[in-house]
């Protein structure tokens, strides 16, 4: 695995480097923030945005980061447990996935702070973050239920976990606001890498009238995009990070979250003393979740279109809008 091959060579030249060569020690970093991930930071969307902000994290705080990539479930206490145990100030694990793992680890080191992204897991050193990327994807169900011919959109999903449903179904509850009768069909991969079978969903969703398609399935993800770009007249959404040069025909808009914004913004938290372990929930009031769309393709929305999402948006900032309730 690239991501353990590259910790255990910072951990060998750490050793080889912990001494002067006029035999001194050398200072310890006095910041420490390693990454624990389920995917490859190649991946353009979810893993990749996490991995930029970690780098944030060093090149603004000067702190010492270190991360794995593609862990498989039965790793993730295991790592968190060597990070913890090698005395990392912070531990992110990205993912819902990574709760329980963080809950059993946390206690026993009580010096550690633990954050767990797209999580609902709490104690004095565990915090979670939930991105309300779902304010997001009711905007794109909007848009893609104000211009969708058929009134079939399509969802295509990684596994079928708790943090996915609410952008799923507020992308429906948008579509549905603007036209009632919309159909809305969702495929799950089961994973968050097999790009062909993310495809062959895509394919089967645009066989069955989807001409809309929003995909967060992270690198499985870009084979909705393969298969969107075979079908003319169909449009796609990126997730979490703005996929929109991906595939720049198709790509209508992305729902993109600012993780390295607020990877850091917890990281100086725990550096100054004021980190506390909560469930803390992020938006697009707070700055962290928006829509950016393709200025490619944007001429193809109908300025009614246009005047529409803006005040959607508008009524989310100021809470006149519940995304995830039917008919708001």
């Amino acid at each position: 695995m690239r991501g353990w091959t590259r910790l255990c060579a910072c951990l060998l030249v750490l050793a080889a480097c912990g001494r002067s060569d006029t035999g001194e020690d050398k200072k310890a970093p006095s910041f420490r923030v390693a990454l624990l991930l389920t995917g490859p930071v190649s991946d353009d969307g979810w893993n990749a945005s996490a991995h930029e902000g970690l780098e944030a994290i060093r090149y603004q705080m000067g702190a010492e980061i270190s991360y794995v990539e593609s862990l498989e479930k039965s790793q993730f206490e295991e790592n968190f447990r060597q990070y913890a145990s090698q005395g990392y100030d912070l531990i992110f694990g990205h993912g819902y996935e990574f709760g329980d793992a963080a809950m059993r680890v946390a206690e026993a080191f009580p010096k550690t702070r633990f954050v767990v992204v797209a999580g609902n897991k709490l104690a004095p050193n565990v915090a979670s973050v939930q991105f309300q990327l779902e304010q997001a994807t009711y905007e794109l169900g909007v848009l893609a239920g104000m211009m969708s011919r058929s009134g079939v959109v399509g969802l295509v999903g990684g596994e079928e976990i708790p943090s996915l449903q609410p952008g799923f179904i507020a992308f429906e509850n948008g579509a549905r606001t603007v036209r009632p009768d919309v159909k809305a069909i969702t495929k799950y991969v089961g994973n968050w890498s097999d790009v062909t079978l993310a495809k062959e969903h895509a394919t089967a969703l645009m066989a069955e009238g989807a001409d809309f398609i929003f995909q967060n399935a992270d690198k499985a993800g870009l084979g909705v995009f393969q298969a969107v770009e075979e079908r003319p007249e169909t449009y796609a959404f990126g997730s979490n990070k703005d996929q929109n040069h991906l595939a720049p025909d198709v790509i209508l808009a992305s729902a993109v979250i600012d993780v390295p914004k607020a990877l850091l913004d917890i990281a100086r938290s725990v550096q100054n003393g004021t980190f506390e372990g909560n469930v803390r929930g992020l938006g697009i009031r707070e700055g962290i979740v928006a829509v950016k769309y393709n200025e490619r393709l944007v001429s193809r929305v109908a300025l009614e279109t246009r005047k529409k999402l803006m005040e959607v948006e508008q009524g989310i900032r100021q809470g006149e809008i519940d995304v995830l309730k039917t008919g708001s």
